[in-house]
């Protein structure tokens, strides 16, 4: 029996096949399968292999298990899901050693929405957290506020009026982008703007089309992974979206989220001539959602924090980071999922951004830049005396690499920069609202 292995930087730590098979599962999932028993075989053949190593004398590390695990993955016909498995690996070797993920090219930075942000943190004095700091200690953090707003609302303009120019022939919008990015404000308020065209916005909540719980893998500590496109039953979307655009009326599948399995129906909907179906979904832009449907039937809307404001070592504060802590406030308030689990859990969202959302940014008819120059001393009011504990926490759990490397990050970030406690001077309709609560609009 294998007991011990050693992982890369040396530490000897209990062997777990269970983590084996969720690699193996995850990289099934990324190519169309799902099959835990085959995933079981191949497990079962590493520990074969590894077991009639004869070497007694030092125990198997992570790099052998995972040469190992492609041989079997190869050895048993399952090319595919071996292929996946090798660029998730390779993906891995890159960022450890500093360098960008193979989905990141020229292509998708989309620079003049950059431009567009530095240019006017510039302006508003907030090209640094230090010049940030200064604007609340000295008073000017109100009319930030309403700044910041105005930037955020002409991005809305902007997208908005490319949309309507293309009215007539757009049956479906799809609002994408990476989590807590913002899309479920920003398509109401481009809807608001749509009103006087005589047009609405029809919404279907993907959410309901996610596979019954048993279909998806877990790792070590029980965290399902809801994040990537394959967790949706994507075929069944696709069904229905044709449908729905062929005129006909469709059955809604229902999502019950307790038992985690689709249950019964959440009603029918059918368009009418001047309704466009609305898709707000993490994965809107993944090709296989909307196969079949004409390229010039769709419009486009990508959500990012495209910030650009730099800490004291000059170095830009990460959009994921933002939308980390967007999402860790309205968890916390809204989804009875504490800041911690959140950090832990953004190792699968990070990933499936970088796998199937980042590189579809290229395809936007409209890029929206969500950030709110503002919204960091508010987000360290928020969380800020929490991440000491986060870092003890992850310090002690060698697990938890990966969060730990975003605690410090935010750490050292909240350190540079005061906290605001008057919330009142958000308003009721700032985006924002989606994370802190006290919106005017209704979730």
């Amino acid at each position: 029996m294998i007991e011990w292995i050693v992982k890369r930087d040396g530490r000897v730590v209990p062997f777990d096949r269970e983590k084996i098979t969720f690699a193996i599962l995850q990289a099934a999932i990324a190519v169309g399968g799902r099959d835990r028993v085959k995933a079981e075989r191949v497990t079962d053949d590493v520990i074969r292999m590894l077991e009639e190593r004869n070497r007694r004398d030092s125990y198997p590390t992570v790099e052998e298990v995972q040469d190992l695990v492609e041989k079997a993955l190869i050895e048993r016909g399952h090319a595919r899901t071996a292929k996946a498995y090798i660029v998730y690996r390779y993906e891995h070797s890159l960022k450890r050693a500093g360098k960008k993920s193979l989905t990141y090219s020229a292509e998708n930075i989309p620079y003049e929405k950059l431009w567009e942000a530095l240019s006017w943190a510039v302006d508003h004095d907030c090209v640094t957290l230090a010049e940030l700091s200064e604007s609340v200690r000295g008073g000017g953090f109100p009319e930030l506020i309403r700044a910041s707003e105005e930037f955020y609302n002409q991005e809305l303009e902007k997208a908005a009026g490319l949309l309507k120019e293309r009215l007539d022939a757009t049956r479906m919008i799809i609002v994408a982008g990476p989590s807590s990015s913002g899309k479920t404000t920003t398509t109401i308020k481009v809807e608001e703007r749509l009103e006087p065209e005589g047009f609405s916005f029809i919404p279907i909540n993907l959410d309901n089309f996610f596979l019954d719980l048993d279909q998806h893998p877990r790792d070590s500590r029980g965290d399902y992974d809801f994040e990537t496109p394959q967790a949706l039953d994507i075929p069944l979307i696709s069904e229905t979206f044709q449908g729905l655009l062929a005129g006909q009326r469709v059955s809604l599948p229902f999502y019950n989220f307790k038992t985690g399995r689709r249950e019964g129906s959440s009603g029918e909907l059918e368009l009418r001539e001047r309704d466009i179906l609305l898709i707000d979904s993490l994965h809107g832009l993944f090709p296989e959602v909307t196969q079949g449907i004409p390229d010039e039937s769709k419009f486009r809307l990508y959500i990012e924090t495209l910030s650009q404001i730099k800490d004291e070592s000059g170095q830009f504060v990460r959009w994921a980071d933002i939308r980390l802590l967007r999402r860790s406030v309205r968890d916390m308030q809204f989804r009875n999922y504490s800041p911690e689990q959140t950090i832990r859990h953004w190792h699968f969202v990070r990933r499936s951004e970088l796998r199937y959302i980042v590189p579809r940014l290229r395809e936007a008819d409209a890029i929206v830049n969500s950030f709110l120059a503002y919204e960091l001393p508010i987000m360290r009011h928020r969380l800020g005396e929490l991440f000491p504990g986060f870092l003890r926490a992850f310090e002690s759990d060698p697990e938890s690499a990966d969060a730990l490397d975003r605690a410090r990050r935010i750490h050292q970030l909240f350190r540079e920069i005061p906290v605001w406690t008057d919330e009142a001077a958000v308003p009721k309709d700032s985006l924002l609202r989606e994370f802190i609560g006290g919106s005017r609009y209704s979730y």
